[in-house]
Formats: structure tokens, C-alpha cells, sequence
């Protein structure tokens, strides 16, 4: 196992449960705007993100086994309704993350993939977490943590990312290489 894949895991499970424990501590919290998100959206949506690194370095079943470990470790820290539907909305991410991410990486580049991926696995995500935790799924819910996950916690991120490595390698900016 790489260097990058095992810290690309550990980001991916530690966003998990970090997700997890604050939502079970903090519930529903207003983002102004009149938008709601559970208090761990920016770890989940920084948790798609990782994800995606996961699937750079490593393979969809590396990807399942970070869910897994962030599955197990919420149980524990968090509670067990958290812990399942985090388990399942991260699954079902997966999937939709496997049909489009891969894909769009191999054309286009990883912040494509990444991006494109993630403004569609995030609401997928969002609906299946918020019914199965037990949080209502409203209008409201859904938009503020797809605004989270996606502006704050996938392109700041990857502009970030963008950023660094084209300072660091002294090239141009080109998002589809990223």
C-alpha cells in the first residue's frame, strides 16, 4: 500500500466518524440563509473528497473498507442510528461515484471527476442520511448540505489543491490534470 492511499484511508474513514460525532452532538445547525445542515456536513462532504483520492490511489474496495472502519468507529463514538446511515448514504455514494467518477477521471482529469462525481452523490447521500438518521428531509436540509458538501468542501478544496500543486510544480493550472 502506498503512502497516498493509506493517507487518502485514513482521511476518508477519520471524515466519517468526525461527520458522525458532530452530528450526534450537535444535530441540525442553521448556515444562515434560512438553510440547515447536520452539524458534520463539511467532514462528510470533505469525506466525498477523500473518497475520491481513495479511488485515485486505490480501488473501490479500498473505498469500502474506509466505510466499513468509519461505520465501526461511529457505532462506538457516535450512535448506532448515525452509524448505519452514514454506512448506507456512503455506500450508495460509492456506487454513484464508481459510474461517474471513474469515467469522468479517465476523459477529463480527477477535479472533473471529482467535481462531477460529488454534485451528484451528494444529494443521494444527503436524502438517504438524513431519513434513515431520522432528521427530516426537507428543502431547507437538502440544499445546505449540498452547498457544504460540494461548494465548501469539494471546490475550495480541489481550488486549493489546483493551487499547490501548479506552485509547487511551477505550471499552469489545468483542472482536467488535476
Amino acid at each position: 500500500m502506498s503512502a497516498r492511499l493509506a493517507a487518502s484511508l485514513a482521511a476518508y474513514a477519520a471524515a466519517i466518524v468526525a461527520a458522525n460525532v458532530m452530528t450526534a452532538n450537535l444535530g441540525l445547525v442553521s448556515v444562515g440563509f434560512g438553510l440547515l445542515v447536520t452539524a458534520g456536513t463539511f467532514a462528510a462532504g470533505f469525506a466525498l473528497l477523500a473518497r475520491d483520492f481513495v479511488h485515485r490511489h486505490g480501488s473501490a474496495w479500498w473505498a469500502l473498507l474506509a466505510i466499513a472502519v468509519g461505520a465501526v468507529a461511529s457505532w462506538l463514538l457516535a450512535t448506532p442510528q448515525l452509524a448505519l446511515a452514514s454506512t448506507v448514504a456512503f455506500a450508495g455514494a460509492e456506487l454513484v461515484d464508481l459510474l461517474i467518477f471513474v469515467p469522468l477521471r479517465k476523459r477529463h482529469g480527477f477535479a472533473v471527476g471529482a467535481i462531477g462525481s460529488n454534485v451528484v452523490s451528494a444529494p443521494l447521500d444527503t436524502v438517504l442520511f438524513l431519513a434513515i438518521a431520522g432528521f427530516p428531509v426537507t428543502w431547507p436540509a437538502v440544499a445546505g448540505q449540498f452547498i457544504g458538501k460540494v461548494v465548501w468542501a469539494t471546490l475550495v478544496p480541489l481550488s486549493i489543491y489546483a493551487g499547490g500543486r501548479r506552485a509547487l510544480l511551477r505550471q499552469p493550472i489545468d483542472m482536467a490534470g488535476a
